[in-house]
């Protein structure tokens, strides 16, 4: 089931389950009557899912009000304006659907809900489990080591931001892609399309040398402000982008002396996109 759930674009094998990557919000957006004929084998998946939205509706649930609409290619090779749930509401979807083939979703929604209750109790246990996830995917102990050691210098970061007022996600978002645009010239949306990835991090993706200039970058925005003390988000994204600029006379020297781009496409994945369709094995 992990390996079929390893990326929600492919979410029932053999079946076409037509999606839709939202760059911005990074998220897939899926056919809800697609997965509603999947799931219970209807041949009127269109009136099966009519009735099911009023009824939650009745029920008050917000599910079928976080319902979208895009447009999307039918088997007609004609394009119609198709209902869509994102990620999340595709498998709360899954979870109102009573249908043996919803099961198998439903026994690993519930394993993970149980992982994270284990976890509030102790938490060791997500970050063994996340040692665990990055040895399957063939890094190194201390290529781990490293990583975890700058998700705690984020959070460093992030402190500080917080100081200064910043209390928001898009917040946290916009000061980030000020520190990679400063040294990168790319917001992490496109540093990320750049690298051909999608929902994977940016930072298990890079290189050393990336990660290096990543960090720096982090790392003078964050004494920086602690020195300057800045409130408020402008005031915190001239610090951001001034924390970007020295990674960016670093990558300037690395590369006059190494002779080559400190930006790589390269990427850690053993798939790549194309479109809308996953394809495994690069």
């Amino acid at each position: 089931m992990d390996n079929r759930l390893e990326t929600l674009s492919n979410l029932f094998e053999g079946t076409e389950i037509r999606s839709v990557w939202d760059s911005e919000k990074e998220d897939y957006y899926f056919s809800v009557v697609d997965v509603i004929g999947v799931l219970t084998e209807s041949s009127r998946a269109r009136k099966y899912w009519s009735d099911l939205k009023n009824k939650l509706k009745n029920e008050g649930s917000e599910l079928s009000e976080n319902v979208g609409q895009l447009k999307m290619k039918a088997k007609d090779g004609k394009v119609y304006a198709t209902d869509v749930l994102n990620t999340k509401g595709i498998l709360r979807l899954i979870e109102s659907v009573p249908s043996p083939k919803a099961e198998p979703f439903k026994m690993w929604l519930a394993s993970l809900g149980d992982e994270r209750i284990n976890e509030v109790f102790d938490p060791e246990v997500a970050i063994n489990r996340a040692v665990n996830y990055y040895r399957k995917k063939g890094y190194s102990d201390e290529w781990i080591k490293a990583r975890l050691s700058g998700i705690v210098d984020r959070f460093k970061l992030t402190d500080v931001w917080k100081d200064g007022g910043i209390n928001k996600p898009v917040e946290f978002a916009l000061l980030t892609n000020e520190i990679y645009k400063g040294w990168s010239g790319m917001k992490a949306s496109e540093y990320k399309e750049y690298k051909g990835l999608r929902k994977e991090s940016l930072r298990d993706n890079m290189t050393d040398i990336e990660i290096v200039l990543t960090n720096l970058g982090e790392l003078a925005a964050r004494d920086i402000a602690k020195e300057e003390k800045p409130q408020g988000l402008l005031e915190n994204m001239k610090v951001a982008k001034r924390g970007g600029s020295v990674a960016k006379g670093a990558r300037d020297l690395y590369e006059k002396e190494a002779q080559k781009n400190a930006i790589s496409s390269d990427n850690a994945l053993n798939y790549k996109y194309v479109k809308d369709n996953l394809i495994e094995n690069k």
